[in-house]
C-alpha cells in the first residue's frame, strides 16, 4: 500500500512537470523567496533620494519620509513589496504599475515614541528590476520630551 502511494505521488509530480509556456523564474536569494518575474518584464529604476535625514524630532512625534524614484526602463515598474526594518515604521507603496519614464514615491511613517537617541532605519523594496531588491535609508535624532 505504501508503495502505491509513493508511486501515485511520483506520477502526479511528473505529470505536473509538463510543458509550461509561462516564463517564471524559480525563487532565489535575489527575490528573497518570492517568485521572480520573467526577464522580458524587467525594468530599471533611478532612486532620486535613497537616503534621507529627517533632522530632530521630540519623542512621540510621527515623521513622514518620502522617497522619490523614476522608472528609467522600457517596461512598467511594479513595486511588489516594501518592508520596514522595525515596527516603528509603516511604509506605503504605489498600488499601480509606474509607466516607463514616469515618477513615483514610497512613503514611510516613523513613530518616534520611546526611541530617544539616534534613529537609523531602512526599507527593503522589492520590484521587477534586475537587482530585485533596493534598500532605502533614513535617519534622524529623537530628543527626549521636556
Amino acid at each position: 500500500m505504501k508503495q502505491l502511494i509513493v508511486l501515485s505521488a511520483l506520477v502526479v509530480l511528473l505529470a505536473s512537470c509538463g510543458s509550461n509556456d509561462k516564463k517564471v523564474a524559480a525563487p532565489d536569494a535575489t527575490t528573497n523567496g518570492t517568485a521572480a518575474v520573467d526577464a522580458e518584464n524587467l525594468t530599471t529604476v533611478q532612486w532620486l533620494d535613497s537616503s534621507q535625514n529627517f533632522g530632530k524630532v521630540v519623542d512621540g512625534e510621527k515623521v513622514i519620509i518620502t522617497f522619490h524614484f523614476k522608472n528609467t526602463g522600457t517596461k512598467p515598474l511594479i513595486i511588489s513589496n516594501v518592508q520596514a526594518s522595525c515596527g516603528c515604521t509603516v511604509p506605503a507603496k504605489p498600488e499601480e504599475p509606474i509607466a516607463p519614464g514616469a515618477e513615483g514615491k514610497i512613503t514611510a511613517e516613523f513613530n518616534s515614541e520611546g526611541r530617544v537617541g539616534k534613529a537609523i532605519k531602512n526599507l527593503t523594496v522589492q520590484a521587477n528590476t534586475k537587482e530585485g531588491i533596493a534598500t532605502l535609508f533614513f535617519e534622524g535624532e529623537v530628543l527626549p520630551k521636556k
